[in-house]
């Protein structure tokens, strides 16, 4: 059995502290759990398209209690599959499987517990819900688990942990609707909008350990990286994320279109928080704290909702050809 290493001086959680399940029910992590709003957007986007309303609240709870069960299995392997290594993170020792003596053969249970949970609600809601549920699953695994482990991998380690955004976004479509896909250019979009923010979580994390050697023995794909390749990739990823999203609009509402400029605003605005040392990009749930980005994605949202519902016509020109008589 793996030996989980302990801070020298500090005391250990053991079955006969009254505080014991503590370390269990925190690599849980149920505060993230608000990362499941990712799921949204997938069901406006089904409700805007389709046209159609819906038809089971109790779908809906389902499908996010899946989501968020799986997500917490995905945590309870992560954490305690990578203590190894997150005792060389400035913050992330301090986790209960690196501080504290968790047993095994709790952390397997409490790991099947969310994985079966999790799948049975995917299956009560529908069969493609449940395919993307089993998909998020596995991913998890194919994450954390070794021979696979992509986190260890550059650029696969935030190709593959975005890659949770867009099942995301189709378990949020098929709650609603498993009778058609969604447009494949906002699936890849949201992808690319995810891979994105896993960058320059990567590019946060890289600046505040600020030391190379001691990056790399936290996480492997940073013997690899440098702070101006992460910052690369992640410029490289924006540019994809709105590009897909700028075919969307032009398909499916030209005026959208005028959301760009901002869109482009937001992922700056998310670019310089990354900057602060222990940045919330890091702990995206962290993220409600930060006040100026809160209130232009509550702009960003408003306009966005005006584009939906107010038509203007003048733009259709830009979808028309135009002839020069000479």
């Amino acid at each position: 059995m793996r030996k989980n290493p302990v801070k020298e001086g500090q005391e250990t959680l053991d079955l006969g502290d009254a505080a014991w399940l503590y370390g269990y029910i925190k690599i849980a992590r149920f505060d993230h759990w608000v990362k499941q709003l990712f799921i949204v957007p997938g069901i406006l986007f089904a409700l805007f398209l389709i046209e159609q309303t819906l038809t089971s609240t109790l779908h809906l709870a389902l499908g996010f209690l899946a989501t968020c069960c799986i997500a917490s299995a995905n945590y309870i392997i992560n954490e305690w599959l990578d203590a190894e290594f997150d005792r060389f993170h400035p913050t992330k020792k301090d986790r209960p499987v690196v501080s504290a003596h968790l047993k095994s053969q709790y952390i397997i249970v409490e790991y099947m517990f969310f994985s079966l949970s999790g799948l049975y609600c995917g299956y009560l809601v529908n069969r493609l819900v449940f395919l993307m549920v089993v998909l998020l699953w596995i991913m998890g695994i194919m994450y954390n688990v070794r021979p696979f482990r992509s986190k260890e991998i550059p650029y696969i380690d935030v190709l593959s942990e975005s890659l949770n955004n867009p099942i995301r976004l189709l378990i949020g479509w098929f709650m609603v609707t498993p009778r058609f896909l969604p447009p494949i250019s906002i699936v890849f979009g949201y992808w690319m909008g995810g891979a994105f923010l896993m960058a320059t979580k990567r590019f946060a994390e890289y600046r505040m350990i600020n030391n190379k050697t001691q990056a790399g023995l936290y996480r492997k794909s940073f013997k690899c990286y440098t702070e101006q390749s992460l910052l690369l990739s992640a410029f490289f990823y924006a540019l994809l994320s709105v590009f897909f999203c700028g075919i969307f609009m032009i398909k499916y509402r030209i005026e959208l279109l005028l959301a760009i400029p901002f869109l482009c605003g937001l992922f700056c605005v998310y670019l310089h928080i990354c900057y602060k040392y222990d940045s919330s990009a890091q702990k995206p749930e962290k993220l409600f704290k930060e006040k100026w980005l809160m209130l232009y994605m509550l702009l960003f949202v408003l306009l966005l909702c005006f584009l939906v519902l107010i038509p203007l016509p003048s733009l259709h020109l830009f979808l028309q050809r135009s002839f020069i008589g000479i």
